[in-house]
């Protein structure tokens, strides 16, 4: 049986950040399955228009899962999305990974989840302005994804390296490869 990997969505969510990894997870190939939360089970509209119909909601998702993702989009600056927290916190508590890109790195950076640990997001000072009870301003690095006890974040650009965290944590292929499918993704057939 594949393990499952839980990607949040909810309306407008910022569908392209998790393109990459989503197809890279849910390859035959692979042990995982991607299955979608969100904090009901009434279909959500991403950005690029694509209408789902979650998996799961916060009230009945499973409890044995690999992997928690939350996808950036305009909902997280409008506090639209603080009812997965609680996913969040169960989450941590049981040393599952929890990865975020984009705005859904502030919410991890408000709720106290960056404090202490080297983390990524679009930039401090953005961070900062959306999260103003975030004190891990010393522990940002401005890079395009970072991984650090159990949680990748990863900045609003950085959907190919937030992938590319992701399955060299998750051990998806032999890091061999992983980099090769960066490269091939990041440079094209004719870039040098």
């Amino acid at each position: 049986m594949k393990k499952e990997i839980l990607v949040f969505i909810f309306d407008g969510y910022a569908d392209w950040e998790s393109a990459y990894i989503c197809s890279e997870l849910n390859g035959s190939e692979t042990d995982y399955i991607v299955k979608t939360l969100s904090l009901d089970k009434e279909p959500k509209i991403s950005m690029g228009g694509f209408r789902i119909i979650p998996d799961y909601s916060v009230s009945d998702y499973p409890k044995k899962f690999e992997m928690l993702l939350l996808i950036g989009g305009h909902a997280w600056m409008e506090q639209k999305n603080n009812a997965i927290q609680p996913v969040v916190e169960y989450a941590i508590k049981h040393h599952i990974p929890v990865a975020a890109i984009c705005n859904a790195a502030n919410f991890m950076a408000e709720n106290g989840y960056l404090d202490n640990i080297r983390h990524s997001g679009n930039t401090l000072e953005y961070m900062k302005s959306q999260a103003p009870h975030y004190k891990g301003d010393i522990n940002f690095i401005e890079k395009q994804a970072v991984c650090d006890s159990d949680i990748i974040t990863a900045n609003g650009t950085a959907s190919l390296e937030f992938a590319r965290e992701i399955t060299l944590y998750l051990n998806v292929k032999p890091v061999e490869e992983i980099d090769e499918w960066y490269k091939f993704n990041k440079l094209g057939f004719y870039q040098k």
